[in-house]
């Protein structure tokens, strides 16, 4: 067997499917993960020497389960040596701690209860929906709520969240250590939220899954340019939840955008796994049964709710989709819904994207004009999309030279392999001694 499927494919579908099944049994959320951690290794090294098990979740739940037991039965019987220890301990001894030495006791309540061998139940039922809304939980601030789902749920890499998010990976880390510590800490139940607890998480449910989206659709580094088992997860869950608010708006707005946007997946890349841009492409290729889908989706959600930033993007998808060729965009209409969207959600990936619309339809000087201020955004100055984006419009404003230097710098910034190809390629075309240079 090929490892390779079995590490990046299989083990990834699985993990927030088991991760999701032990924290339901056991709780105690942070031991439970290190414990999914620890069966995927095990996985990893057995599974391509002694075969593929038959019910691959189950192998892996059970060998979670024994992980995670194992280490509650070490943690409860460390508690006991202590309290023994305690209970033997002279009463003037405890009169004067250490000054780093805890003074409250722990709760009865904090230490680990192991279930009864059997007490525990088959997985029948996908937790992943489960352990999503648990991830955003109001006791998280919104930024770890995202975090700790992406990376609970979409399986994604600590430096991976961090690059999605423009910010260091030592700050990611201590972010999702954190989050982790408070749903511990908050004691809440494995369900799923109902009413107005389920209404007040479902913005950051949104957002996680549309950043899991992307890292799917874009993969923010590595040899290939697409993660589709990870695009593919990231749709699966917002269907789930659409399937639980069908009157939400945005829920359907942002499936919308998911659909639209991933049905140009089969041709964004060429048979050598090269990146072909929009402008590119065999538009034959497009997914249409998913442009049809995600059409009435957004057509259906723009006429009934109340607009928002998921819809007002599916838009700007279906006007793309739609388009027959790249020639007959429409751009005015990409640009008027870029200017409600900056109205309705300011951001910088917002004004770099706008920037593009508008020099489509005014002219690429007044796109660079618009791209200046974010030069001064600590979160987007050295961000290679920044660069590609001035990069191209440098070059439609016909300044090569410029232009040459942006896409080097681009490509310096991605760690994507298939990206940085395409951007040496761009600015390789534009060396003074080829033809028009």
């Amino acid at each position: 067997m090929d490892p390779q499927p079995v590490a990046e494919d299989l083990l990834r579908r699985h993990a927030p499917q088991v991760l999701g099944a032990l924290v339901r049994r056991y709780g105690h959320f942070d031991a439970a993960e290190d414990a999914v951690q620890e069966a995927l290794l095990a996985a990893a090294v057995q599974w391509p020497t002694d075969g593929l098990p038959q019910n691959p979740r189950g192998w892996l739940i059970r060998v979670a389960s024994r992980r995670l037991i194992d280490q509650l039965r070490a943690e409860e019987a460390r508690r006991r040596r202590e309290e023994t220890a305690a209970a033997l301990t002279p009463r003037d001894e405890l009169l004067a701690p250490a000054p780093d030495e805890p003074t409250t006791p722990e709760p009865a309540t904090a230490g680990p209860s192991v279930p009864a061998a059997g007490a525990s139940r088959a997985p029948s039922e996908d937790d992943t929906l489960t352990l999503l809304f648990l991830c955003c939980h109001p006791a998280l601030a919104p930024a770890s709520q995202v975090a700790l789902t992406l990376r609970a749920v979409g399986g994604l890499t600590t430096a991976e969240i961090a690059r999605a998010y423009l910010v260091p990976e030592a700050t990611l880390a201590q972010r999702i250590s954190r989050a982790k510590k408070r749903i511990k800490d908050s004691g809440v139940p494995f369900r799923q939220p109902t009413g107005p607890e389920r209404a007040g998480r479902l913005a950051a449910v949104l957002q996680v899954l549309y950043l899991v989206f992307n890292e799917g659709y874009t993969a923010s580094s590595g040899d290939r340019l697409q993660r589709a088992d990870l695009a593919a997860e990231a749709i699966r869950l917002t269907r789930a939840v659409h399937r639980l608010l069908p009157d939400d708006g945005e829920v359907a707005g942002l499936l919308a955008l998911m659909l639209l946007t991933d049905a140009r997946r089969p041709a964004r890349t060429a048979p050598d796994g090269a990146l072909v841009p929009l402008a590119e492409q065999d538009r034959s290729r497009w997914n249409g049964d998913a442009i049809a889908e995600g059409v009435a989706l957004v057509t259906d959600a723009l006429a009934r709710h109340p607009l928002g930033p998921y819809q007002l993007q599916a838009a700007i998808a279906a006007v793309h989709d739609e388009a027959p060729s790249a020639e007959s965009t429409d751009w005015p209409q990409i640009l008027a819904l870029y200017d409600v969207l900056a109205r309705v959600a300011p951001g910088p990936m917002v004004t770099l994207n706008r920037a593009v619309a508008l020099a489509m339809v005014h002219g690429p000087r007044a796109g660079l004009a618009v791209l200046e201020p974010l030069s001064g955004d600590a979160r987007m100055a050295d961000h290679h999309r920044l660069h590609a984006v001035r990069a191209h419009l440098l070059q439609l404003a016909g300044e090569r030279e410029a232009a040459r230097e942006a896409y080097r710098r681009a490509a310096d910034g991605t760690l994507s392999l298939p990206e940085e190809r395409y951007l040496r390629a761009r600015a390789a075309a534009l060396a003074p001694n080829r033809p028009g240079g």
